[in-house]
């Protein structure tokens, strides 16, 4: 069986973290959704930046919509929205079969914002409004100027996807912005079932010790960050506020595993698909280690309840001089300010190209 079924069965979703242009129009995302049961997908500014300046599938886009007189922000957006729209149709089928708990599609609001609780409201708002699908979660980060924004968004109906989290506190605090919001909800007696998912980022913990600890540590902090998060998640989840909230009909927000595409070339491709397999969970994977899995992943039962050995990993890394809360918080901030790095080259990109093509867009709405 193929091992993709098998995490299917299991009851985990498998997502792609990509999209481009390219595969929506060769098919490559519908032959994911057919073979290997993929029922979502992730973006960010850094997939886009490299979707958008890898070739000439968004020149004619661009050109139409610099015609309009969009540019810089307002044109990526219009682009990723295009994308987005589309396969979240592809989707659509997975979102109705799961009575819309699966079957989404993520755009990210402006890295500009992860410090801006106002700024980020307003544009989950403009953006979920924007982009027409019931499907599409509006990704905030779940920075401290994030959580408040977070559970806003939720009370006002917007499905988000929190994203940056690196711990169990974060992913945490993140999961009671979301329980705030829908309390609010049903306070007030609107509908109470607004989708959201919590993003936990895996491998970069790993990426981000990998020359400070000895050898035999080497890829096991974040299996054994994740451990610990999802040993609390299931505590959390029985929990007499969260119980009251299913019985009032809410779609219960949902773990994701976040980064799992291995970094180290030493380390197995399949490293973190195989480890962080866990029933009712998310696992969004770059197209390589999706199809890595697809040929050669092994599934081994699920991930333990009690997070297993994951306390006596994260003091042998302790004892290495890893301090991993101080850790946690470094990397959500690093994270933020790789995120808005990407996000000036792309639209630096899009300038660039709106510059070679605003010769051929002027002619073309002349003509018009």
């Amino acid at each position: 069986m193929n091992p993709t079924r098998q995490l299917r069965d299991l009851g985990q979703s498998i997502w792609l973290d990509n999209i481009t242009r390219g595969m929506l129009d060769d098919g490559t995302l519908a032959r994911y959704i057919d073979e290997q049961h993929v029922t979502g997908l992730t973006s960010n500014p850094s997939i886009f930046d490299k979707a958008i300046s890898g070739g000439s599938d968004y020149d004619d886009a661009i050109a139409e919509l610099l015609a309009e007189g969009k540019s810089g922000e307002e044109m990526f957006f219009e682009l990723a929205l295009q994308d987005l729209r589309r396969a979240a149709d592809l989707f659509r089928p997975a979102f109705d079969a799961s009575d819309g708990e699966d079957g989404f599609v993520s755009l990210e609001v402006s890295p500009l914002l992860a410090d801006d609780t106002e700024g980020s409201i307003e544009s989950a708002r403009v953006l979920h409004h924007k982009a027409r699908r019931d499907n599409l979660f509006i990704k905030i980060p779940g920075t401290p100027a994030g959580i408040p924004a977070i559970e806003e968004s939720i009370y006002r109906g917007i499905p988000v996807n929190v994203t940056l989290l690196f711990s169990r506190e974060q992913t945490l605090a993140a999961a009671e912005a979301w329980m705030r919001g829908i309390e609010r909800r049903i306070s007030e007696g609107l509908d109470p079932s607004v989708d959201s998912v919590v993003s936990l980022f895996v491998s970069r913990w790993d990426v981000a010790v990998a020359d400070k600890v000895p050898g035999e540590l080497k890829d096991r902090l974040g299996i054994a960050i994740s451990q610990r998060t999802w040993k609390a998640w299931q505590e959390f989840r029985e929990t007499p506020r969260w119980q009251k909230l299913v019985a009032a009909g809410v779609h219960p927000q949902r773990l994701l595993w976040a980064s799992t595409g291995t970094k180290d070339p030493k380390a197995s491709d399949t490293l973190y698909v195989e480890a962080l397999a866990a029933p009712g969970t998310i696992n969004t994977m770059p197209d390589e280690t999706l199809l890595a899995f697809a040929d050669h992943g092994k599934l081994r039962g699920s991930m333990p309840d009690d997070g297993g050995d994951c306390e006596k990993v994260i003091d042998e890394f302790n004892a290495a001089g890893i301090d991993d809360a101080a850790l946690a918080g470094r990397l959500q901030k690093e994270g933020a300010e790789k995120f808005v790095k990407s996000w000036s080259d792309l639209l630096g990109k899009l300038d660039q190209k709106t510059s070679k093509l605003g010769p051929k867009a002027a002619g073309e709405g002349a003509r018009a």
